[in-house]
């Protein structure tokens, strides 16, 4: 009766109404436990078990089975992160239907007939899905477990708390189960609105590097000897303090885009009045001023115009520098939805259909790396109701934004901007760029700053653009100082000048969770608290606020938020920001404002460079699951990572001379990167690379991004 579709005139009879229902359900829990083991003493769904709760109410009182109970090996692992104890399934089919269905990625089925059916999956291809955690939560009797929290703990032995993802910008509702200030697990939570009942399995499981050995637990500062040296907070704050206030507005603020909303707002206050600059950026990545000026004019302090309802009512939604399933999987799924539901259309300007393409059925509309905006311009009567969702990668082509903002207006579409990061919307709504203030008033906007002064009442604002990241690391390389929060060096365009650029700074304070390559260089290091340690709020990227509580109590750790309030004061120039809901009161009369946005971008498109035999243009984006140290910790998740391959068209491996599975070497003139070789229906002379993964770590090894020319040759056997 379960997956019996109710219609019209058809009457339901329970076991509440129907003797012959109730008898009906005592006869199939007979069958049921016939050969179900008695695991539950063991079983990691003990205490929250559907057939616990259903052999309670329906069950027999002893058995008439005589016979020996049907047994298998176990457990059977489906991937790194899934394992599977087949005697325990019931053969619901809850999981398989999930992965057909939902996921689109049908690698586990029913197998066999009869009492012989059993889930399984197929011969050498291993269940390789981003979604594989939610057929462990769905499963109603333990056959699916994960591996990670393996008789772990018992359900009524945790502290659960409501909590929000850190992990992208879908804005999953979560719950965060903890035992003795430990996170043990998380669950996806149900929001009808935004991920349904779903997550992926990053959001799922990658919570272990807020454990890691090299979490920072005390200041440090720099001592004489050149040395980092363990210091009281009081100590830490005042040789801050110091350094900060002798730079004067000569510094910049790199934030990162992993802050809370509130953490960004701290950030974004600090900068204009401790340190009155516009210095500050949360783009820790590529990017361009053309995107600066996009996101001021078409994103920032605008009420939630496009949300996922709207993009399962879209009847086109077009793909611009934008990867659904590896960038924001809840996204993926809606947009599945959609296509499988209502026959809806979507459309990928790409240079090759990968695998969530593939699945989402979108029409591929070819290009060559940063030529997206000639495919826009192309773009002719759509239906009414069209969305466009745009990717951070859009930011490596000239003219691409300007592009996305013209066609929009052509067409008539909404535009969507869906970052990579959890904390990026937040950030732009508090204006933690150089162009905008918060509500995403335009720093030249004199009225604005009029607004904001009388708001945080101060005589006056910096009333110039500030500078981005990439020229705040040049001005460090001349000497500026900085104030760098969450920041990873690897995901920068150009690690190596980063660090560099970070040495020759000539002060340097940094607000980190765990040790990394800024904690080297800096003058003075906070340890920060992580999502689980501190209540917030991230923004996702439809601009819904995704509040969450404190999970794991009792640490010393503070908030940036606090940390930086604690320094304005010391500098005489205090912010306010004591707790999360001074920002929140403040945050939420500043959000709004009736002044007139920013105009939109007009930059123009560059021609397509031309490689020479042996030559490609590259084509990069990172992988959901890859080599960042937010899923450190994590080995079974790192399990399920897609193969780093280096990918090339058919016609552009022969005139190299490699075959499919061959290796072949990516050259620029930093470095190399040497992957196997996949063949795929990409344009002639271009090569993907994936961004950040094991062995392929792009920016750090060839310093270059996409569109870039590179040297590609196939490694000698």
């Amino acid at each position: 009766s379960c997956t019996t579709t109710v219609t019209d005139g058809m009457i339901i009879r329970t076991q509440v109404t129907s003797p012959v229902a109730a008898r009906a359900q005592d006869g199939v829990m007979e069958l049921l436990l016939i050969n179900h083991p008695l695991d539950c003493p063991v079983c990691d769904k003990g205490g929250e078990c559907p057939l616990q709760n259903q052999a309670m109410s329906s069950g027999r009182s002893d058995t008439r089975f005589t016979d020996i109970k049907r047994t298998y090996p176990k457990p059977v692992p489906l991937s790194s992160e899934v394992l599977l104890d087949r005697e325990r399934c019931v053969l619901c089919a809850r999981c398989t239907r999930f992965s057909q269905q939902i996921a689109g990625d049908p690698f586990i089925e029913l197998i066999e007939r009869g009492a012989l059916q059993q889930v399984g999956i197929y011969e050498n291809e291993p269940f390789e899905s981003y979604f594989s955690g939610n057929t462990v939560q769905i499963c109603p009797v333990g056959a699916l477990t994960g591996a990670a929290y393996r008789f772990r703990a018992r359900p009524y032995d945790l502290v659960s708390t409501p909590s929000a993802c850190e992990h992208c910008a879908s804005g999953c509702a979560q719950r965060t189960d903890h035992r003795r200030g430990k996170v043990l697990r998380r669950l996806a939570g149900d929001d009808p609105a935004v991920n349904e009942e779903w997550n992926c399995d990053k959001g799922r499981w990658a919570f272990a590097y807020v454990t890691e050995r090299d979490r920072l637990d005390t200041p440090l500062v720099r001592a004489a000897d050149g040395s980092l040296q363990p210091a009281s907070w009081s100590e830490a704050i005042a040789v801050a303090a110091d350094g900060l206030k002798a730079a004067g507005a000569d510094i910049g603020v790199l934030v990162g885009g992993r802050s809370t909303l509130e953490d960004a707002y701290a950030y974004s206050k600090f900068a204009r009045i401790a340190l009155n600059s516009n210095n500050i950026d949360f783009r820790a990545r590529a990017h361009s001023a053309e995107e600066a000026e996009f996101l001021a004019s078409c994103v920032a302090g605008r009420d939630m115009d496009v949300t996922y309802n709207s993009l399962e009512q879209a009847p086109t939604v077009i793909l611009v520098g934008f990867e659904p399933e590896e960038e924001s999987p809840i996204v993926f799924l809606r947009l599945r939805k959609a296509v499988r539901t209502k026959g809806h259309r979507v459309l990928a300007i790409a240079p090759w259909a990968s695998p969530g393409v593939i699945k989402l059925g979108a029409t591929l509309l070819r290009c060559d790396p940063t030529g997206e905006a000639a495919v826009l311009d192309e773009l002719t009567d759509l239906e009414p109701g069209t969305v466009i969702l745009v990717g951070e990668r859009l930011a490596e082509t000239p003219g691409g934004f300007s592009a996305v903002a013209r066609s929009a207006a052509k067409l008539g579409a909404r535009i969507a901007w869906i970052p990579r990061r959890a904390g990026d919307r937040g950030a732009l709504d508090v204006g933690a760029l150089p162009n905008l203030l918060p509500g995403g008033r335009p720093v030249s906007d004199v009225g604005a700053r009029a607004e904001l002064e009388n708001h945080w009442s101060v005589d006056s604002l910096p009333a110039t653009d500030g500078l981005g990241t990439a020229e705040i690391l040049e001005a460090a390389r001349s000497g500026s100082a900085l104030l760098i929060g969450g920041v990873e060096l690897a995901d920068l365009p150009d690690p190596a000048g980063a660090a560099a650029a970070i040495d020759s700074a000539s002060f340097v304070v940094s607000l980190e969770i765990r040790h990394s390559g800024i904690t080297d260089r800096a003058d003075v290091v906070f340890p920060v608290a992580p999502v689980t340690e501190k209540a917030g709020t991230f923004v996702d990227w439809e601009g819904r606020p995704r509040s969450f509580d404190t999970a794991v109590r009792g640490t010393r750790s503070l908030t940036d938020g606090r940390v930086l309030h604690a320094l304005a004061a010391d500098m005489g120039r205090p912010i306010g920001l004591p707790d999360v809901k001074s920002a929140q009161d403040e945050i939420s009369s500043l959000l709004t404002w009736s002044g007139a946005a920013t105009t939109v971008p007009t930059w123009p498109s560059v021609p397509v460079q031309t490689p020479a035999a042996g030559e490609a243009l590259l084509a990069t984006w990172r992988m959901l699951l890859d080599s960042g140290r937010m899923q450190d910790g994590e080995p079974h998740l790192a399990g399920t990572a897609r193969t780093p391959v280096v990918r090339l068209s058919d016609t552009t491996a022969h005139e190299i001379g490699v075959s499919d599975g061959d290796w072949v070497t990516v050259t620029s003139d930093r470095g190399s990167i040497t992957l196997p070789l996949t063949v795929t229906d990409l344009p002639d002379r271009v090569v993907w690379l994936p961004l950040r993964s094991p062995g392929s770590e792009v920016n750090a090894a060839l310093g270059v991004g996409n569109g870039a020319i590179v040297r590609i040759a196939g490694v000698a056997s």
